[in-house]
Parts: structure tokens; C-alpha cells; sequence
């Protein structure tokens, strides 16, 4: 006796998978199109700035870099949350009927969670209160971590910051585990040149040699736009046994005191040479790097 074995498939089947996999599609279709509005947006508000005049990214452009790309992270969320939800409720599991098992499930996971809501949380701040944005120097100092993440930013999330450093390293840092956040390049900036004086130097005489550098610098055509006014002599900073150091300080466009600190070290040092006044091989810029290796790495960014 011959059997057959027959599986038959209804349409209410049929057109409930086939409604599933267009539903899939259709939020893979849709999250790729919110990520290339976003990546379009992005890239045109870089290329405003690359086409412009201006020296530096304003505020404003950061700020919104940076809310591109918290939208365009919450956009394609949603739309995972809400395909998954569709896809759950054509394969029968009603909505209604997960209410109980997922407030058991969440305040499970509500203990694991605590630190992806942190980052969220955190993002959120860091985005409204405009701490920092895409392309902002910063010096992050992590919990937990005994170095902190210095370099420039390449994306700011709800959860996360990326920084890039002056190595090429690129820095994750979860929001949430953000100590303290120093913005190096908002607003305006300050290149702080201290320079190391012989103490049987005539101070006199330097502070006028240091007044005519930054009257020079501040005259020159090239150094002119980086400079918000006139580079101040402070006049003596600190007394060592065989030296003192007198400090030269520069208001900058936000991003650029490392290069302006680096053109008034050469000014100062070609303009001391002359006078047989001779200057330690590293003139420091204090309050950019207390260290010459930290320094440099700065300089850099």
C-alpha cells in the first residue's frame, strides 16, 4: 500500500510569511535610507566648511554634525523596534500578551542594562548642553582609566564617543564613563609660551624683545587670522635657581594655539638669538602640555 505524504501550506500562511519578509525588507530598506539621509546631511554640512572661508568649524556646524548623527542612530533604532514588533504579531504572539513577560524580562535586564542607559543618558546631555562635537579637540578623562583620550572628534552618539588621535588610533569611549571632558577648541583658544631666561638676562630688555614679537606676529598676514588680538607678555611666570620663565600669552581661533604656540617659539628664539640672550632647547607651552612628549602628540592634532 503506497502512502503519501502531503503538507499542505494555507494562504492565510502564504501571505503572513510572505507580509514578514516584506516587512523585513521593507526595515532594512528603510534603515539604509535614514543611514544615507544622514550621511548625506553630514557630508554637506563638512563640505559647507571646506568651501567657506572660515578657518575653523563655528559652533553651530559642530552642534549639528553632531545632531545628524544622534538622529539618524535613534531613526534606525526605531525602526528595528517597530519591524520587530509587526514580525512578533503576525507570527501570532500578541502584543498585549508580551506585556507581563517583557516587564519580568526588563527588570531583569534592567540590572545588566544600567550602563547602556548611563551612555544614553550621557549622550543626550553631551548633545543638548553642546559640550563637544564633530571635530572638537578634547582631552576625555574615562573612569577607570589611567591615561585619558586625547585626540579629535570623529562621532558622538547616545552612546558613544569616537575620538581619533594624533597616532591614527581610534578611541571608543562609552558616554556613560566620561569623568570630565575638556573641549580644546571651543569658542577661542590660548597658545601660553613660556620662555626660559637666563636669570642674569636683563628682564627689561626681554619683555621688550617678547612685546615686539607678538606686535610682529600679530602684524603678519599669515599669522593675523589665527590670532583674536594682540599675542600679551605676562612678564615673569616662575624663578628657578639658574633661570626664570617669562610667559607670552596668544588668544586663537579654537584649534589652532598649537600652531600659533609653535610660530611665536621660532619668532622668540630668532629674536633672543641676536641678542646673545640664549633659551633652553625646549621652550614650553605651558597650560597646552606639561611634558614635552605630551606636548607634541598635542601639537599635532
Amino acid at each position: 500500500m503506497n502512502t503519501a505524504l502531503s503538507f499542505s501550506v494555507t494562504p492565510e500562511v502564504q501571505l503572513n510569511g510572505l507580509g514578514i519578509v516584506l516587512y523585513i525588507l521593507g526595515g532594512l530598506l528603510v534603515a539604509r535610507l535614514i543611514t544615507w539621509t544622514g550621511t548625506r546631511i553630514t557630508s554637506r554640512i563638512d563640505s559647507n566648511y571646506q568651501h567657506s572661508d572660515a578657518l575653523v568649524r563655528s559652533e553651530a556646524a559642530k552642534h549639528r554634525h553632531a545632531l545628524a548623527q544622534v538622529i539618524t542612530w535613534v531613526a534606525v533604532t526605531l525602526v528595528y523596534i517597530l519591524v520587530t514588533i509587526e514580525v512578533l504579531r503576525r507570527l501570532g504572539f500578541g502584543v498585549g500578551g508580551l506585556v507581563a513577560p517583557a516587564t519580568v524580562i526588563g527588570a531583569a535586564l534592567g540590572f545588566g542594562a544600567q550602563r547602556v542607559v548611563q551612555d544614553i543618558l550621557a549622550g543626550f546631555f553631551i548633545i543638548t548642553e553642546r559640550q563637544y562635537g564633530f571635530g572638537d579637540v578634547v582631552q576625555i578623562a574615562v573612569n577607570g582609566s589611567a591615561e585619558d583620550a586625547e585626540g579629535t572628534v570623529e562621532d558622538v552618539t547616545l552612546r558613544v564617543t569616537r575620538v581619533r588621535s594624533v597616532d591614527g588610533e581610534v578611541i571608543t569611549v562609552p558616554n556613560g564613563q566620561i569623568v570630565k571632558a575638556i573641549n580644546l577648541s571651543k569658542d577661542w583658544a590660548r597658545a601660553v609660551v613660556d620662555v626660559p631666561i637666563p636669570s642674569i638676562a636683563d628682564l627689561n630688555r626681554v619683555n621688550e624683545i617678547l612685546r615686539r614679537v607678538g606686535h610682529t606676529a600679530f602684524e603678519d598676514r599669515r599669522l593675523r587670522p589665527l590670532l583674536l588680538d594682540e599675542p600679551t607678555v605676562m612678564g615673569v611666570e616662575s624663578i628657578e635657581v639658574d633661570q626664570v620663565n617669562v610667559r607670552l600669552v596668544a588668544r586663537t581661533l579654537p584649534g589652532k594655539q598649537f600652531q600659533v604656540g609653535r610660530e611665536l617659539r621660532v619668532r622668540v628664539a630668532a629674536a633672543l638669538q641676536p641678542e646673545g640672550i640664549s633659551v633652553s632647547p625646549d621652550v614650553s607651552t605651558a597650560g597646552v602640555a606639561p611634558d614635552g612628549a605630551r606636548r607634541d602628540r598635542e601639537e599635532e592634532l
